[in-house]
């Protein structure tokens, strides 16, 4: 295969990384696994622009993209848009797509595994035509995110302690608003403090992702209004794993998702994949199944590997 690696310097690991050596490892390591790779590293202000412009080639055979999650969230979505496969190196905070995808979080142990991966077929979500990953969330987390962007941060750390400075915040003033939706055709309205879509059901982690990413279908949550005991009641219970045990929690799976938010004005916003946007008083999400291209270690079976689809 002939790749391009597109990666953001300023993303998360990279910022402590020799990134020439480690470029010229990758580079090394896939011409050892029979592929040839071209190494781009990028600042993070034109990393969408040259991310772009790899989609957009017709002389390579997938794309390698490097960063936090807001690059690999914009990747898959050009990667989507053209057809061409991705993959992916975790080097942010949370890594939530390279954990779904069980792509190693350490960035040189990526570089071995997907140099020797498979190329599969994954799921991809669109809220308005705008592709995510992960989810799409609004309420509580978008509250949270909100608060932590008006914090000043310069390290992996420091973000950590933002998040956890936000978490607080939301936790004395968990907002409260009333939603109107319709899930594959079942119609409701309700009021929450918190809605999420994901890419495919949450798993049983403290972090809300994803286990599988090939299974076609949204997860759909909704949270009751909270006073404060219950927000902490809920961060406990998501941090233990056990999100589906929280009675102020509800569940729901389709493919399609309505979202009308009859009292919204224009400072309420979202999260699509980490990144806060003005939202809306109308939203529909769509569950795109196997669209998406990606480049996912070699599955093992015992103690030998299976055949899916080779990447060479």
């Amino acid at each position: 295969m002939r790749v391009q690696a597109i990666f953001n310097r300023d993303g998360g690991t990279f910022r402590t990384t020799d990134m020439e050596a480690y470029a010229r490892h990758a580079e090394e390591v896939f011409a050892a696994a029979g592929h040839h790779l071209d190494c781009d590293i990028v600042e993070s202000s034109d990393i969408e622009m040259v991310l772009r412009r790899c989609a957009e080639r017709t002389d390579l055979d997938a794309m390698l993209a490097g960063g936090g999650d807001g690059t690999i969230s914009a990747a898959a979505g050009l990667a989507w848009q053209s057809g061409m496969p991705l993959g992916i190196i975790p080097a942010g905070t949370m890594n939530l797509f390279a954990r779904s995808l069980k792509i190693p979080l350490d960035i040189w142990q990526a570089i071995d595994a997907l140099a020797d991966g498979d190329i599969s077929a994954a799921d991809i979500g669109t809220a308005d035509d705008r592709p995510f990953v992960h989810q799409f969330s609004a309420g509580l987390h978008a509250r949270m995110v909100r608060l932590r962007n008006a914090m000043t941060y310069r390290s992996r750390m420091g973000k950590i302690v933002a998040n956890t400075r936000a978490a607080l915040g939301v936790i004395l003033d968990p907002p409260e608003f009333e939603v109107e939706f319709e899930v594959d055709g079942v119609a409701e309205s309700r009021k929450v403090s918190a809605i999420n879509v994901s890419n495919n059901r949450f798993g049983d982690n403290g972090l809300l992702y994803a286990d599988d990413l090939s299974g076609g279908h949204l997860g759909f949550y909704t949270t009751s209004p909270l006073k404060p005991a219950g927000v902490a009641r809920l961060a406990f219970d998501i941090l233990r794993g056990k999100l589906r045990e929280n009675a102020d929690v509800r569940e729901m799976t389709g493919r399609e998702v309505e979202l009308h938010f009859p009292r919204v004005d224009r400072s309420i916003n979202c999260v699509i994949d980490g990144e806060l946007l003005p939202m809306d008083r109308d939203v529909s999400i769509r569950l795109h199944p196997g669209e998406l291209k990606v480049i996912v270690p070699k599955v093992q079976v015992g103690n030998m590997p299976t055949t899916a689809t080779a990447a060479a």
